[in-house]
């Protein structure tokens, strides 16, 4: 499929190494050129750097040829006015914008767009993870399938920061659930924060 990425924060350009390492064709597109540097060296597409709202940059990373557009910034109204420019001008046939206010997804969705909510995802796999501590639970995207799961800190990891963690293939940490019960996403753990025994570490891995 030829696809393109609005976007290249951590979901972006984790989303486009994905898809690339898939054999699709990915494009880029973001307002700050240096966020590039996040798709490294393997990455096969093109990257085009320009406001994300400019009909003009959109056709310059192929949005009149792409299959799909995923719009995933962390702007909520940026990607949702980017999906309806695809849909709307460019008729791009399968269009997804990222929404991270669980509120706004059901406005958006009555008019007819489709969302994914991070917020709403997240919290929902993590609980559901979070009841049969050490077995992965999977969400399934089309072809793509998400493992999570949670781990109780060792004596090997104890004390240590999260870059100690051991991680399987394609496995990444999304978080820490603490002694109270409540959920720190690992965008904003610092980055001393020493692993206690209390601590459940939380993974998502790509599956297949």
């Amino acid at each position: 499929m030829n696809i393109l990425i609005v976007g290249c924060g951590k979901v972006g350009s984790a989303l486009a190494m994905m898809l690339n390492d898939y054999g699709h064709d990915i494009s880029v597109v973001d307002r700050n050129a240096s966020e590039f540097e996040r798709l490294g060296p393997d990455f096969r597409g093109v990257t085009v750097a320009g406001v994300p709202m400019d009909k003009d940059v959109l056709r310059n990373a192929g949005i009149e040829a792409c299959d799909a557009l995923a719009a995933v910034t962390i702007d909520d109204n940026l990607n949702i006015m980017v999906a309806q420019m695809a849909r709307k001008i460019f008729e791009v046939p399968k269009v997804i914008a990222r929404v991270y206010d669980p509120a706004r997804e059901d406005v958006f969705n009555h008019f007819g767009l489709t969302t994914v909510c991070p917020t709403r995802l997240t919290t929902d796999s993590l609980y559901t993870a979070l009841l049969d501590e050490g077995e992965d639970h999977t969400i399934t995207f089309q072809s793509c399938t998400l493992g999570f799961s949670a781990r109780r800190v060792d004596r090997t990891i104890r004390g240590k920061t999260l870059d100690a963690v051991p991680l399987r293939p394609n496995e990444e940490i999304i978080g820490i659930r603490q002694q109270l019960g409540g959920v720190v996403f690992a965008s904003s753990i610092p980055e001393d924060y020493t692993l206690k025994d209390t601590d459940r570490i939380l993974f998502c891995r790509a599956v297949d």
